[in-house]
């Protein structure tokens, strides 16, 4: 797993457990999203972590965009996935 809940919260700076269930489903689709992207897997790959937690946060803030990007954080995802790539 790319990103836990707990960094992922502490990332997002949430406290409560109420969006846990949430947070696991959009750190799967976030690690399925990469893998998809580039056709690996990226276990222990710092930067791969942080395009984790970049479309986490951008899912979990902006809820209909599940599995595309919003305009702000598009650019960072594309150059990061071609070096990743």
């Amino acid at each position: 797993m790319l990103v836990t809940v707990d960094e992922a919260k502490k990332w997002l700076r949430i406290d409560v457990n109420e969006d846990d269930a949430l947070l696991q489903t959009l750190i799967e689709a976030a690690a399925r999203y990469i893998r998809n992207a580039t056709g690996r897997d990226f276990e222990g790959d710092e930067l791969a972590k942080v395009l984790a937690l970049v479309l986490v946060a951008d899912w979990y803030e902006n809820r209909a965009l599940v599995g595309r990007t919003s305009d702000q954080v598009r650019p960072m995802v594309r150059g990061i996935l071609l070096q990743l790539g």
